[in-house]
């Protein structure tokens, strides 16, 4: 795209109601915000288990941050790998159940490293239509070849396993869909890896901390349905800016693949260590997560209140059992006059369009907290109601 054509552009995305906007937060993450000024109730944000203004998490983020500085000043593999790093890696891999973890700055960059560590153009990347936009960036920039199977498709996906030539084949998958809020299906996808020689890449972004009796994520129901989480073809990522309220990622799975990765992704390689004050916040998250197993049953109330609460609208919910409970709209217009009308209400909820999801299928994405109440869930149904008379 040349300079002359940006601008016509962006006012073709205006008539598709495409275009994105920032809107500038104040104050603290939670279930009520100050943005652009004004005060709403925020459904709007993926800290699920209300962590992001954790006391105990808050402090011990400072406290490193007055013995160790802010920054970590250089890459892992020089001098950037502090030891609170080196003891949060131990501490991830105990906690998931997998022998080793390894620390990214983001899940993009994780996927950006691991893939590409371990494909190259004679490899095949098989992945859900539904993956996060970071699974099918990674698989391009393997240079493996890409298959997509429909969504949760297995025959479909054992089709093209059984046709496959490639020398290195590996399945990737959301646990939870981002935008769908569904789980994929783990234990057939580990037994279709075994069966055909692939590695599993599971992305647990939205399952870490909310799956799992002790939010230990989706590896917790894949060792409930085969008994055998230690399988050295899965690999398994999880983010920690979301349910566990910090910032970062990691990956686990097998001491030798956490090696490679060590010394062959360069999204770790070649990039600043993260302070080392965030690796002390995830571990106090860590601690809360464990022991606060009523965060989780309040969201399975919460979500319980919700289905009920809209039940009869005319925009369905999607089946979720997770806290992503997205409000199939349609038309990119209707779904942002819907968005428009909670927000003047002081209601924030997003608009989701094309595309972040097919064409046709706009929603609104509620995203439940553990910081919500059961009245803000009843204030959300009210308003939606409220709106659909008007329609």
């Amino acid at each position: 795209m040349t300079p002359d054509q940006l601008h016509p552009a962006l006012a073709d995305l205006d008539a598709q109601s495409l275009r994105r906007v920032r809107r500038v937060l104040d104050g603290a993450q939670g279930a009520r915000v100050i943005l652009d000024g004004k005060p709403y109730l925020s459904f709007s944000s993926n800290d699920y288990l209300g962590l992001a203004n954790h006391p105990a998490i808050a402090t011990a983020a400072a406290g490193v941050a007055e013995r160790c500085g802010v920054g970590a000043g250089a890459a892992h593999l020089l001098t950037g790998h502090h030891r609170l790093h080196h003891e949060l890696e131990v501490e991830l891999a105990e906690f998931v159940g997998l022998p080793a973890a390894l620390l990214f700055s983001t899940g993009y960059m994780a996927s950006l490293g691991v893939l590409p560590a371990l494909l190259d153009r004679h490899g095949e990347v098989f992945e859900d239509k539904l993956n996060h936009a970071s699974l099918v960036d990674a698989a391009l920039l393997s240079r493996a070849k890409l298959t997509r199977y429909p969504h949760c498709d297995l025959a479909a996906l054992e089709q093209r396993l059984a046709a496959s030539t490639a020398k290195v084949k590996l399945i990737a998958t959301d646990t939870v869909f981002s935008m769908d809020g569904d789980l994929a299906p783990l234990a057939d996808l580990l037994a279709l890896a075994r069966r055909y020689d692939a590695w599993l890449y599971l992305d647990d972004a939205h399952g870490f901390g909310v799956l799992g009796e002790r939010g230990e994520g989706a590896l917790a129901l894949l060792a409930g349905a085969l008994n055998a989480p230690h399988d050295a073809r899965l690999i398994y990522l999880a983010t920690l800016g979301k349910a566990a309220g910090v910032a970062g990622a990691f990956v686990a799975s097998s001491a030798d693949l956490v090696e490679w990765l060590v010394n062959k992704a360069r999204t770790y390689v070649f990039t600043t260590a993260q302070p080392p004050l965030l690796a002390a916040a995830v571990s106090a998250s860590l601690r809360v997560i464990a022991a606060d197993g009523w965060r989780r049953a309040h969201l399975h109330g919460l979500i319980a209140r919700l289905k009920t609460g809209l039940a009869g609208l005319p925009w369905p919910l999607m089946p979720s059992d997770t806290p992503i409970q997205p409000l199939l709209v349609g038309g990119n217009a209707e779904a942002l006059r819907l968005a428009d009308g909670l927000r003047d209400q002081g209601i924030l909820l997003p608009a989701i369009r094309p595309p972040t999801v097919p064409q046709g299928e706009a929603r609104l994405r509620i995203s439940l907290s553990a910081a919500h109440s059961l009245d803000d869930v009843a204030t959300l149904a009210a308003a939606l109601r409220g709106l659909a008379r008007h329609d």
